[in-house]
């Protein structure tokens, strides 16, 4: 599928822990649950899967428990 692993290894200051949980929340929740006859097919369903899901709705932890779009715009209105 083209994806590509971490450069680093475990412990090493190259991993990105955040980067490497969203990932492992893409293939979790996306690509692992279906398969892709194209990449072009594959590219619109994770474009789907981050704005029309990940962005708008999903609750994150490191924000508080609210969305991306929720936590965005609260900081906003408070700038």
């Amino acid at each position: 599928m083209g994806v590509r692993p971490s450069t680093g290894s475990v412990g090493d200051a190259l991993d990105n822990a955040l980067c490497e949980s969203w990932f492992a929340t893409l293939e979790c929740e996306l690509i692992d649950r279906r398969s892709f006859r194209m990449q072009a097919e594959a590219r619109m369903a994770i474009f789907r899967f981050i704005e029309a899901w990940y962005n708008p709705h999903r609750r994150h932890s490191a924000l508080g428990y609210q969305s991306p779009v929720r936590y965005e715009r609260q900081h906003a209105r408070a700038a």
